[in-house]
């Protein structure tokens, strides 16, 4: 388990196992020095957010197994960039996130009361 916090001030829970999420594929939005792209952001993503994130040229969709990457379909729970999610927010196309699972230093880039306007509950397993 990690022992980095959430946005909340509290520690960071997992965003998701099934798939396997994570810069560091630990199931957590986790980040440290090799994390150019900040995956900081727990998502609910959705097809919305999917296709605007495909059209910004980021295809989350498409399977990439060279990255161990599976590809994505809406419900799936997600650690993405946080200035993708955050370009997504200012186009009304933002996925919905989980505050609990999402890393403390997107709060460099995003305000809480916006991450706060597009919350859903953790998951309780």
């Amino acid at each position: 388990m990690s022992t980095a916090k959430n946005v909340l001030g509290t520690p960071l829970q997992s965003c998701s196992t099934k798939p396997l999420t994570g810069f560091y594929r630990n199931g957590c939005c986790d980040t440290g020095a090799e994390d150019r792209g900040l995956h900081l952001v727990c998502t609910h993503v959705t097809a919305e957010f999917l296709a605007f994130s495909k059209a910004v040229g980021n295809d989350l969709s498409t399977p990439n197994p060279a990255y161990g990457f599976p590809g994505l379909r809406p419900g799936d729970r997600w650690c993405v960039c946080v200035t993708r999610w955050k370009d997504a927010m200012e186009a009304n196309a933002a996925a919905p996130i989980v505050l609990e699972a999402t890393h403390i230093s997107a709060l460099e880039f995003v305000d809480l009361e916006d991450l706060k306007k597009h919350a859903v509950a953790a998951p309780t397993s």
